[in-house]
């Protein structure tokens, strides 16, 4: 007799036995279960697993299609597979590398082939992934002894996975293969290759852009946005790391083991504040006309310590900053706008009073004394106290927040008047050249820790908070981060080996049975390739001190 297992189905809302040993995608078929598009995997006990992944004991199952976050990794990663299998098959020595994310797609290199890659060899590749879907070749999970998939991988030239795999010093390995190629991506894959029909691939500056559906309507590729001065402040990093010979986790640990930590955080925070003095000096030649710097991005960029150093460059240039709050312009709660849910949206632009700040704006800009409002949180009231605030002749005003960059926020003052900056962690190292590090990664796990360390919530809390304000920063900063006049990007080379010792622990009091399990679950097991970092030689002064403490300015 066959023994059978329980499981619970989230989508279905329905126990079912199944027979022992089943895989997903045959209870999957068995079952019926039907999403609005393919399914691509499940989240099985709040774990992310393929659907040839065998039941052998109860489980809550959840199945998860591309509309799902962990389903648009899987598909990411399947046509990251997919346009290296068709690069091995059309230029067989070549080093295929993912770069970043920019303008809806992920930039791409192909490294060691004869020349910069042409407009007809990005046609060629994309026919040849076209093929390859069509012959919905199998994608197959492989485990085996590391020392073996080391042997493998250096058969295959794959020397960027050889020493990150030799690094972890675990047992064994997963890695998949389609069609005799070889490939690892830290994660799930779909099943075959005949599930990733919608992508698209363009030449784009010296590569090729990977395009990929959008979750609101994946069955057509996310509309290219031209984001120039993202990709320059990309290849700036780029740049940097070529001179320090750290382009992926393999390089920066081999650094470490060397004993070069200490010089890559000196050269690090070097490259920060000659970047930040510059900023300081393209304001200065503009000093005749500009009295209101504007700064913007998304949460956990490090604005704060941006705007405090940026302070003192201007102060080494003679020019004296003064910081006018946004906080304290928030209407009166009564009058703040509320979101399809009908809670209160204080990240709205409308929950600010535009017409007062704007007043005063320009009272400070002719020179005039304001008194300045404050907003109690409390009480969701503003008031008056007497503060007041005055502009000589040396001053220049910071405005520091989500809307810095948003036209409508200083609607009443020229142009010419503001120099705007967009700040953000864009993540400059690879796990490896085939898989790249999501900036908001980076940003995600200095939350987590200064959320811990300064305001008492849990990893859990964090996490599940982190959605919401993701679809925030796409509403409201990330729309106008090309407004900026400069990109400052606050990541730095060697901050997660040091953000690693920090954040593991609080990732490990996520329980197994809280939703957030899967994602702080993922983030342990992408810090188990880094080598940790001592945070004894970080300046005072590092964007890094804002989340870790120890920094020598006040917050």
């Amino acid at each position: 007799m066959k023994k059978e297992v329980r499981i619970k189905c989230i989508n279905t809302r329905q126990a079912y036995c199944v027979e022992r040993g089943s895989t997903l995608q045959e209870i999957a078929e068995q079952k019926n279960i039907r999403l609005p598009y393919p399914i691509l995997g499940a989240m099985v006990n709040n774990q992310v697993r393929e659907l040839s992944f065998e039941i052998y004991n109860p489980k809550t199952i959840e199945f998860i299609d591309i509309t799902h976050k962990d389903g648009m990794r899987i598909y990411t990663r399947g046509l990251f597979f997919l346009l290296y299998a068709a690069a091995r098959e059309l230029f067989p020595g070549a080093r295929l590398r993912v770069d970043h994310s920019v303008s809806k797609g992920f930039y791409c290199e192909l490294h060691d082939i004869p020349g910069p890659i042409s407009c007809e060899d990005v046609i060629a590749l994309r026919k040849k992934m076209q093929q390859l879907v069509e012959e919905d070749i199998p994608i197959v999970r492989h485990r085996d002894e590391t020392d073996d998939v080391i042997e493998l991988f250096k058969q295959h030239r794959l020397h960027d996975k050889v020493d990150l795999l030799r690094h972890r010093g675990k047992y064994y390995t997963t890695y998949y293969t389609l069609k005799g190629h070889v490939g690892k991506f830290y994660g799930t894959l779909p099943p075959s290759t005949g599930y990733l029909k919608v992508f698209d691939l363009n030449k784009y500056y010296n590569g090729m852009l990977l395009q990929i559906p959008g979750k609101d309507n994946p069955n057509a590729v996310q509309e290219l946005v031209e984001q120039k001065k993202m990709f320059e402040i990309f290849r700036e990093f780029s740049q940097w790391n070529q001179i320090l010979n750290v382009t992926n986790i393999s390089d920066l640990n081999n650094a470490t083991t060397q004993g070069k930590a200490e010089r890559l955080i000196k050269v690090s925070e070097a490259l920060h504040e000659k970047k930040i003095a510059q900023i300081a000096d393209a304001i200065t030649a503009r000093k005749d006309k500009v009295r209101l710097v504007l700064i913007s991005g998304p949460s956990s960029s490090g604005k704060t310590t941006f705007s405090k150093r940026l302070a003192i460059q201007l102060l080494v240039n003679g020019i004296t900053p003064l910081n006018l709050s946004l906080d304290n312009y928030f209407v009166d709660r009564e009058k703040t706008p509320r979101d399809e849910n009908g809670e209160y949206d204080f990240e709205a632009l409308e929950a600010l009073d535009l017409e007062l700040f704007n007043q005063h704006l320009q009272q400070l800009l002719n020179g005039q004394e304001v008194e300045l409002p404050k907003f109690l949180f409390e009480t969701g009231k503003r008031i008056f106290t007497g503060e007041t605030l005055k502009m000589q002749k040396d001053n220049i005003l910071i405005v520091e927040g989500i809307h810095a960059l948003n036209p409508k926020l200083t609607h009443s003052i020229e142009n010419s008047a503001k120099f705007k900056i967009y700040v953000s962690a864009l993540t400059n190292i690879n796990i490896d050249d085939q898989t790249r590090i999501p900036t908001t990664d980076n940003r995600l796990i200095r939350r987590i820790i200064r959320d811990y360390r300064y305001r008492s919530y849990s990893a859990q809390e964090t996490i599940s908070r982190w959605d919401s304000v993701r679809r925030g920063e796409d509403k409201h900063i990330f729309p106008f981060q090309e407004e900026a006049d400069v990109m400052f990007n606050s990541a730095l080379l060697y901050e997660l080996a040091v953000l690693k010792p920090y954040a593991e622990p609080i990732l490990l009091e996520v329980q197994p049975n809280q939703p957030e399990y899967s994602e702080a679950n993922r983030l342990l097991k992408f810090f188990r390739y880094f080598k940790p970092i001592q945070q004894r030689e970080i300046p005072p002064t590092s964007i890094l001190r804002e989340f870790l403490g120890g920094s020598s300015f006040s917050y």
